[in-house]
Formats: structure tokens, C-alpha cells, sequence
């Protein structure tokens, strides 16, 4: 039986056909590509994280004889913190922390912006976006000096506009405080995200439901919540992991008074760097990694379930 001759520019006859991708790189090219990222991963991310593993099974201090010749503890560290009553009062406030600031405020208001933004034009609409967009990129040390002028004792201007002089609201009220500045820091990206979101709702289905005579709060139960869930849980995931996670609290309190704001990003900068005891530290980190991990995972099944239910 003949065969055709090889078309011109193609592989020659017998020759097994080299595999390539979509871009034409080939599995030599691909890999290349991919192999710079995949090592700065493993050094600034994998590295670390087993690192820390390991220095959360010694004693490891930053000075005496622990900081020379370290010794293997196991779970001694992480026994000792779930029995520490400055872990447990830290991760209670941390919790405090995330739902006042991110669950509710950042993820309230956010939506409350976005919804009475939607249908909005012009200048007003920019407006009001650009003060919401300029308290998220401006960096957290510009942030945490405008509110320690804001909340000053003495010459704070909370105080010269409310004419309470003298209060000093990061000493009597210190949390109630960190969670109104982390609001008003974070709550651009849940407004951003919830924008999006509601861009996806058919104005026909609002419109319809306007005509049933359904209220405002019916048609967000009905038309609009079902079909942003998926926005609402995204947004809540990450925005509680970075809150839970959030240093800047420190430049506003220092994890005072009494305490009462020490947070576990606090806590552990505190037990480490302050105390020396990077062993403990580490194994304090190891635990608010594990944290971190229940959240993900809680909310991944959520949303998860969310998919199966629109199946």
C-alpha cells in the first residue's frame, strides 16, 4: 500500500511527533517557564512554613544556652500554649477581631455601598468610590498615624468634633476602636467584589419582582442573595484570613492596654521577638496556621455545597 510523501516543513517519515502545548513551547519550554516560580515558592513560602514546623519542636531561644544548642520538645510548645491563658485570651480577641471588623463591618458595608451604588452615575458615584479606594491602598503606617491623630487624647479630632475632650478612645474603648478603623480600612474590596457581583443580577428579575409587590429586603432575600452566595462566601473566606492575619492593629496599640488588643499576630510577635522564645512562638504560629486552615476548609464546603445545590 503506498504512503504519502511528508508534508513539506512537517517531521520526517518514522519520526514520533513532538508533544507541544497550546503556546508551542513543548514540555522542555512549559517546564522551563514554570520552574523559576515553583523555586520561589519553595524558598520564600515552603521553606519558611517547614522551618517554622521545626522550630515549634525545640526550645529555641533567642538568647541563654537555647539559642546556641536548641533541644528537640516535640509538642511540649503547643501543650504549653493551649494551656497559656495569654494564647487563649489572645485567639478570643483575634475572633472578636474578625467578625466585628470583617464578617459584619467590612462585609456589611461593603454591600450596603455597592447596593446603593448600582444604579448611580457621575461624580457622586466616583466620589465616594475614590474615599473608599484611598483608605485601602494608602500604606497601614499613613493609616495608623491619621487615626492616632484622629483619636488623641488631647488634640484628636473625634474629640473636637463630637466636643468630648479628653477621651481617650485607644485606652477606654482600644478594640471597639481597632474594629471601626479596620472597617473603614478594608471594606473597599467587599464593596469592589459585591459591585461585581450585583452587576450579574438580570434587572429584569428585580424589575419583575418590584411588580409582584415584593419590598426591598424581598427582593434581596430572593433575587439577589441567591445569586451572589457564591461572592458572599468568597469574599468572607478571604477577607477573614486576612484579618485574622493583620498586623497593623500593633501600630495603633501596641497590643495595650492591659493587653486588651493583643491579637495572635501580636501575641506571637510579642512571645518571640520581645520574650526571645522563638521555639514557642513558632509552635504558637504552627497553631494559627492550623486556625487558618478549619476557616478555609469551612468555607470551601460551603461554597461547595452551594455548587451541588445549583446543580
Amino acid at each position: 500500500m503506498a504512503t504519502s510523501p511528508p508534508e513539506p516543513g512537517g517531521p520526517p517519515a518514522g519520526a514520533a511527533p513532538r508533544e507541544r502545548d497550546a503556546a508551542g513551547l513543548g514540555r522542555l519550554g512549559a517546564t522551563a517557564f514554570v520552574v523559576p516560580a515553583l523555586l520561589l515558592i519553595a524558598a520564600f513560602l515552603v521553606f519558611p512554613a517547614l522551618w517554622t514546623i521545626y522550630l515549634g519542636a525545640t526550645d529555641y531561644r533567642l538568647t541563654g544556652l537555647a539559642a546556641v544548642d536548641p533541644q528537640f520538645v516535640g509538642a511540649e510548645n503547643v501543650e504549653r500554649a493551649l494551656d497559656d491563658d495569654g494564647f487563649t485570651n489572645s485567639l478570643g480577641l483575634t475572633l472578636q477581631f474578625v467578625l466585628g471588623s470583617a464578617v459584619i463591618g467590612q462585609a456589611g458595608l461593603g454591600f450596603a455601598i455597592a447596593w446603593v451604588l448600582r444604579d448611580r452615575r457621575g461624580f457622586g458615584r466616583r466620589l465616594i468610590e475614590a474615599m473608599v479606594l484611598l483608605a485601602w491602598i494608602l500604606p497601614s503606617s499613613v493609616i495608623a498615624f491619621l487615626w492616632i491623630a484622629l483619636l488623641d487624647r488631647d488634640d484628636g479630632t473625634l474629640n473636637a468634633l463630637l466636643s468630648t475632650p479628653g477621651t481617650a478612645w485607644l485606652l477606654e474603648h482600644p478594640m471597639l476602636s481597632l474594629i471601626v478603623f479596620n472597617i473603614w480600612r478594608g471594606t473597599a474590596f467587599s464593596m469592589m467584589l459585591y459591585a461585581a457581583a450585583l452587576g450579574n443580577v438580570p434587572p429584569s428579575q428585580l424589575e419583575t419582582a418590584r411588580l409582584a409587590g415584593a419590598s426591598s429586603w424581598q427582593q434581596l432575600r430572593d433575587v439577589v442573595f441567591p445569586r451572589i452566595r457564591g461572592h458572599v462566601l468568597t469574599n468572607l473566606l478571604l477577607i477573614s484570613l486576612w484579618t485574622f492575619n493583620d498586623f497593623t492593629p500593633f501600630l495603633l496599640t501596641g497590643g495595650g492596654p492591659e493587653d486588651r488588643t493583643e491579637i495572635m499576630p501580636v501575641f506571637i510577635y510579642e512571645t518571640a521577638l520581645f520574650g526571645g522564645e522563638l521555639g514557642f512562638g513558632a509552635a504558637i504560629s504552627v497553631l494559627m496556621l492550623l486556625i487558618n486552615l478549619v476557616i478555609a476548609v469551612v468555607y470551601a464546603r460551603l461554597l461547595r455545597r452551594r455548587k451541588d445545590v445549583d446543580r
